[in-house]
């Protein structure tokens, strides 16, 4: 299997109290869905868990910790990271590279910020990507409903063809990990 998931940043603090992310409890439903799919094909599943130095997110706080109702298995590897970007200055690259990972599968959180940003890095590194359309999501801001930034990273995303390699938005139901779901075009293609 050359396909990884990378849940990023479904934490505790961004799925409850102030910072309760939109329909968070249903995301981290249909997370389940997508990460049991990925692990019965024998995906690589990496969760991804943002941290500050202090304050909000920092790491080993509550705010910090996995969402509650999030599965993780012991076969899970999780990795730390202190910017948007999932691949800078983390490990996560030279992992892909250790399982032999050509084609990545991207959901979480804040949809804006650290999956539209780490969405774009893949493609930059030659990964193409599956951006889980209903796997998504954000707290919205004061100019776009969280529904509207959703929406509008699943047109854009799936929109840039510049890096080769392409990301197609699927729901939940519809994904198929270990099916030929993935655009030509990267070092990476297919699965």
């Amino acid at each position: 299997m050359n396909t990884a998931l990378l849940v990023i940043d479904v934490q505790q603090g961004l799925c409850e109290g102030e910072h309760d992310a939109y329909e968070s409890q249903q995301v981290i439903g249909r997370i389940n869905r997508v990460s049991d799919k990925a692990r019965a094909a024998g995906a690589l599943v990496v969760f991804i868990q943002h941290e500050s130095n202090a304050g909000y997110l920092e790491f080993g706080t509550v705010a910090w910790q996995l969402a509650r109702g999030l599965r993780v298995e012991p076969t899970d590897l999780r990795i730390r990271k202190t910017t948007p970007d999932s691949f800078h200055r983390t490990e996560l690259e030279q992992v892909l590279q250790d399982h032999g990972v050509t084609d990545l599968v991207i959901c979480g959180m804040h949809t804006e910020f650290c999956v539209d940003t780490t969405t774009r890095r893949a493609l930059a590194l030659g990964f193409p990507v599956v951006l889980v359309e209903d796997a998504h999501t954000t707290e919205g801001n004061r100019h776009l409903s969280p529904i509207q930034v959703i929406r509008h990273h699943n047109e854009t995303l799936t929109n840039i063809s510049s890096f080769g390699p392409r990301v197609r938005a699927i729901s939940t139901e519809d994904l198929r990990i270990g099916a030929r779901q993935f655009p030509s075009g990267g070092k990476h293609a297919g699965t």
